[in-house]
């Protein structure tokens, strides 16, 4: 009121209010970025977070394994995908950041004796991103019913943590990358495989600085799939729509990089760029779909917000199912998102599953199934729950879950004692890669101690170091038309490609295993349908969905 007489006075107190406003915020963002950093790298301490520097669509190791063991690896940036029946997304993770981005230079680090380069970030795009240098890594080839790729050396790379700045390399490897005996980190930098900011390693005994960068060769081999092709459902200018075989992961996860939809089609259908909208667990068939753009996708995605999106699924369940229409509305809690296991629970989040049976041949049911939410496992734990797990389901149909595997909730067993029995049976059936794990990601309460060990003795790989060595040295300077071979996979089996099928250091080398059978590489859960505004696509019905269909 008392300014309401002079407005030039008003004027002169609402330009010092901007100006002390102005100062505050300056200040407060002077100190933000180490606060955020800080917190950041608290934050990945405490929950395992993967923060990879991302290069060109690739994605780097973190400390659970990866940098020098070469097991899982994290999915493509920018992804941000409805919910289904798959693990929780990983794209907030990769959207974290690594490094200041600076300009585009090298950054120039300077210490004691020398000076350091550390190359900056990649911009990170909005799509899963793969260039032909990535599609040419490796070919693949069909035997027995299943896609196999051939193994091939990968790079991976990231940043310096912050929980091991002033650590040693050595201390590093002895407590966080226990995937591998000491002797062979220590063969492998011999060997010339580890760049410390791009620089061979000489000694493991040195010291770890803030951004230092770090990257790794390995040798990949990864798990075979089916043979059966990923057809095209529907393709216009904004999306592409496939029908996606069971065994096949939609994205780069785990040991699958090329054994996925993602590579599959920018190898075989020349479709790159692509924008995942929505998953599918690895094991679960039927409608995908992408965006071509960045702008489709966020459309898309903020039906799927909406709840705009309506998505149907057919299954094959255990026994009689009810022919009544049956809701399921039990809260879904994540035992663990590692060996990736659901189970309801009053602490989980809430979801709901509408259930109608469609037919029944004595022993088991086709049911279909209307998700309203998009919990992990959702249908698969709804099911379990209600006493009709899908029939082959191979983790929630398992008798490690007790006598009623965990019909109405009742598991007799911790949740310790449950993971470690899942991962227990299927470490004997060598079948790891139903949990997405390998033998590296078990932690000691998970390990079967009776399985026998892959490692080799200190003396051993001392003498496969200089023979790995030589053989990087061969495979630096060898072509990499790898393209053609995949081509054309019986010209590929003709070529002695530097045989980098075999690896002097590579402990999967040295490892016989059984492939799997085609038929066991098939869940009976299928997306059927995808609903949305103006658009609905559909999948043809499996074999195993069929009325006539008989059990084995």
């Amino acid at each position: 009121m008392w300014l309401s007489g002079r407005p030039w006075l008003r004027v002169l107190v609402q330009g010092c209010f901007n100006l002390r406003r102005l100062i505050a915020v300056s200040t407060w963002g002077g100190c933000r970025g180490p606060m955020a950093e800080t917190s950041s790298t608290g934050a990945e301490a405490a929950a395992g977070l993967k923060t990879p520097a991302q290069q060109n669509g690739d994605v780097s190791g973190d400390a659970s394994g990866e940098l020098l063991s070469g097991s899982p690896e994290p999915v493509g940036p920018g992804v941000e995908p409805a919910r289904e029946d798959g693990k929780p997304t990983q794209a907030s993770e990769e959207q974290a950041p690594v490094a200041a981005s600076g300009s585009g230079k090298r950054k120039k680090r300077r210490d004691a004796t020398r000076e350091r380069v550390v190359p900056p970030p990649k911009k990170r795009r909005a799509g899963v991103s793969f260039g032909d240098e990535h599609f040419a890594e490796t070919s693949y080839y069909f035997e027995g019913g299943l896609r196999k790729v051939r193994p091939y050396y990968f790079d991976f790379r990231t940043y310096c943590k912050g929980r091991w700045v002033g650590h040693s390399l050595l201390h590093v490897f002895s407590t966080e990358f226990r995937a591998q005996p000491l002797a062979y980190y220590e063969a492998a930098v011999r060997a010339g495989r580890l760049h410390l900011n791009e620089e061979p390693v000489q000694d493991l005994n040195i010291v770890l600085k803030d951004n230092d960068f770090l990257r790794n060769r390995v040798h990949r081999h990864e798990p075979p799939v089916t043979a059966e092709p990923v057809r095209l459902l529907a393709e216009n200018e904004d999306v592409v729509v496939v029908d996606k075989p069971s065994s096949i992961p939609v994205h780069p996860c785990g040991r699958f990089r090329h054994n996925t939809v993602i590579f599959i089609l920018g190898k075989e259908h020349q479709l790159k760029e692509l924008h995942p909208l929505h998953r599918l667990d690895r094991l679960t068939s039927g409608v995908l779909m992408f965006a071509k753009t960045a702008a489709v996708s966020e459309r898309i995605h903020e039906q799927v917000r909406d709840r705009q999106l309506e998505k149907e699924y057919v299954c094959r369940v255990e026994g009689e199912f009810p022919t009544e229409e049956v809701t399921c509305k039990e809260p879904i809690l994540v035992v663990s998102y590692k060996v990736g296991v659901c189970r309801v629970d009053t602490r989980g989040k809430p979801c709901e599953t509408v259930f109608q049976r469609l037919s029944y041949n004595g022993h088991s049911s086709v049911v279909r199934c209307r998700p309203l939410t998009g919990r992990t496992h959702q249908i698969r734990v709804h099911l379990q729950f209600l006493g009709h797990p899908i029939l082959n389901d191979p983790i929630y149909n398992s008798v490690a879950w007790g006598p009623s595997r965990g019909r109405g909730g009742h598991i007799p067993k911790t949740d310790e004692e449950l993971l470690r029995d899942l991962v227990a049976e299927h470490q004997a059936k060598q079948s790891l890669d139903v949990l997405d794990l390998c033998e590296g990601d078990l932690s000691p309460g998970l390990i079967d101690s009776t399985a026998p060990s892959s490692e080799l003795g200190k003396d051993h790989l001392e003498e496969l170091a200089a023979s790995a060595q030589k053989m990087d040295g061969v495979v630096d300077a060898a072509p990499q038309d790898l393209d053609t071979m995949a081509l054309a996979p019986g010209k590929a089996a003709e070529t002695d490609f530097v045989n980098q099928e075999i690896d002097p250091l590579c402990a999967e080398c040295r490892l016989v295993r059984q492939d799997p059978l085609p038929q066991d590489l098939v869940m009976f859960l299928h997306a059927l349908r995808y609903k949305g505004p103006g658009f609905e696509y559909f999948s043809p019905m499996p074999a195993w969905a069929q009325d006539d269909w008989q059990e084995d």
